[in-house]
């Protein structure tokens, strides 16, 4: 299984292992069959989640309502949609090679 889809409406449906409390907010690689992120955020009162959404957001060019967590909101494996992406999935790995 790969860490993305695309869904019916085009959506881009991502499979992310993350890793809060880190020093940066950055792509990390591959984690199993997920797409690791490690974020600069604290895993308390949703900061980490909020700090994904940005993070996602920002990288697929889109508004943050367009940023939407399906699954695993108390948990290192999230699902998150983003609808419409101003860009594709490689858009993460731009980083790991600067």
């Amino acid at each position: 299984m790969s860490w993305y889809r695309y869904d019916s409406e085009n959506n881009l449906i991502l499979n992310l292992h993350v890793q809060p409390g880190a020093k940066n907010t950055i792509t990390a690689g591959l984690h199993g069959d997920a797409l690791k992120i490690k974020l600069a955020a604290a895993p308390l009162e949703g900061k980490a989640n909020a700090a994904l959404v940005r993070f996602l957001a920002k990288h697929f060019d889109v508004p943050i309502g367009q940023v939407i967590l399906k699954q695993g909101e108390q948990s290192r494996r999230k699902v998150v949609v983003i609808q419409c992406p101003g860009y594709g999935p490689d858009v993460l790995f731009d980083e790991l090679q600067d």
